[in-house]
């Protein structure tokens, strides 16, 4: 017996170390891919080559870069294409793929998508906003009108499509179709038709559609779900324009659900795990680590804390037990996830940051153009570096994966490779 513990405890230790060399060690054909909104596990981490600690010209290789009509979906990446997504000529929304190698366009798909958003918000632009998800061989594009259109991956040829307000007699969003589509095993996921869908990805055929009474949507969620364990029971987290909800990814059960204090419905960025809590970020209300516990069968939700910094947009980075994000005030914020203190807030940079980690480095995109690299420690605001990537603004999503840098402007997209110091 003693023999067999000692065994079991070397090969642990073999594994957790062989685990953590992943994160930053040798690269997987997966890691070579961003496949959906945040990456792969959707948690903004990067595997594979470890980033260097710097991004300047000669560490971050401007490779090749093509110009796009107007968009804020960030791109997927996978194997040798490169798909992004624009509105052109206010008309159409338009898919294309583009070789990973040199940019070249390798096929196009289009149909009619134009739509103009609350004047309020038309200083951001009438055009398409979620970020496309890969599956199975498939490219799953949300369109404005509250359209979400399959295609093949390969050519680019139309599958199947799903007209939310034609299907469901709801209305078009106000502000378009904005929440990214969730893919997982042979289903896709989405906040649309004035609720949450589940998707065969093969026929197009809506399996439950729940939250269907608006749940504060009103049919245009700015969140992108994300799939987590709570407590042990898998489940997807979504967060709609005023709740947060557990949902039960076989039947659609919600399993809990929160109140979410927010103004005029702006949850936007997508809520995260902590420890088995929830954290979230609302404009113009506060940040909040929601508690998730079971009771049989039954889950319930109970506020942990709160804190007075107030997101906008920017998902969260989670490392070493603090919360890395960007705030209303332009500032970026280090919170410690046990008890909601603020570690430290940065001076003021642009209106928005997408954020992309690899362990304590942070690659963040600010709406600006500039390109930010950080280190991730509730110690101080560290810069490691900046530079000035685009003249244009830079609200797509940023992409990282197999030692390259994809950045989406508003009217084009440029790729950059890593290099070492040798």
């Amino acid at each position: 017996m003693k023999t067999q513990n000692l065994l079991t405890t070397a090969v642990a230790i073999i594994l957790s170390g062989f685990i953590g060399f992943q994160h930053v060690g040798a690269q997987t054909e997966k890691d070579r891919n961003w496949t959906q909104w945040r990456g792969n596990s959707r948690d903004g981490f990067v595997k594979g080559k470890k980033w260097p600690d710097k991004i300047d010209e000669k560490h971050l290789v401007k490779k090749w870069a093509v110009e796009l009509g107007e968009g804020y979906p960030g791109p997927i990446v996978v194997n040798d294409k490169v798909f992004v997504a624009e509105t052109k000529d206010k008309t159409y929304e338009v898919v294309r793929a583009l070789d990973r190698k040199t940019g070249k366009q390798i096929w196009e798909a289009k149909w009619l998508g134009s739509m103009k958003v609350p004047f309020f918000a038309r200083a951001n632009g009438d055009w398409i906003r979620a970020t496309p998800a890969y599956d199975n061989g498939k490219l799953f594009v949300a369109g404005m009108k509250d359209l979400l259109v399959c295609l093949n991956a390969k050519d680019g040829k139309e599958l199947w499509r799903i007209d939310f307000p034609s299907k469901y007699g709801t209305k078009n969003p106000d502000f378009g179709f904005v929440s990214s589509p969730l893919c997982h095993e042979d289903y896709v996921y989405v906040q649309a038709g004035g609720g949450f869908c589940k998707i065969k990805q093969k026929t197009g055929e809506v399996v439950w559609r729940v939250m269907k009474d608006g749940g504060g949507m009103y049919g245009s969620a700015f969140s992108s779900p994300y799939i987590t364990t709570l407590d042990g029971q898998e489940q997807i987290l979504v967060q709609s324009r005023s709740h947060l909800a557990g949902v039960n990814m076989d039947d659609g059960k919600i399993l809990w659900q929160q109140a979410v204090p927010n103004f005029r419905g702006m949850n936007i960025l997508t809520p995260t795990v902590y420890g088995g809590s929830v954290f979230t970020s609302s404009y113009g209300q506060g940040t909040f680590l929601y508690n998730i516990s079971k009771d049989g069968n039954n889950s319930s939700s109970q506020l942990k804390w709160k804190n007075r910094a107030r997101g906008y947009m920017t998902s969260p980075i989670i490392y070493d037990g603090h919360a890395y994000f960007h705030l209303q005030n332009q500032c970026f914020i280090c919170i410690y996830l046990k008890d909601g203190k603020t570690a430290w807030q940065s001076k003021r940079f642009g209106k928005y940051a997408s954020l992309v980690a690899q362990r304590d480095r942070i690659l963040a995109l600010d709406q600006r153009g500039e390109l930010i690299l950080l280190k991730a420690t509730p110690e101080k605001f560290e810069v490691l570096g900046r530079r000035k990537v685009s003249d244009q603004e830079t609200w797509g999503h940023l992409t990282v994966c197999g030692g390259q840098v994809f950045i989406r402007e508003l009217r084009g997209i440029t790729m950059y490779e890593w290099k070492s110091e040798k």
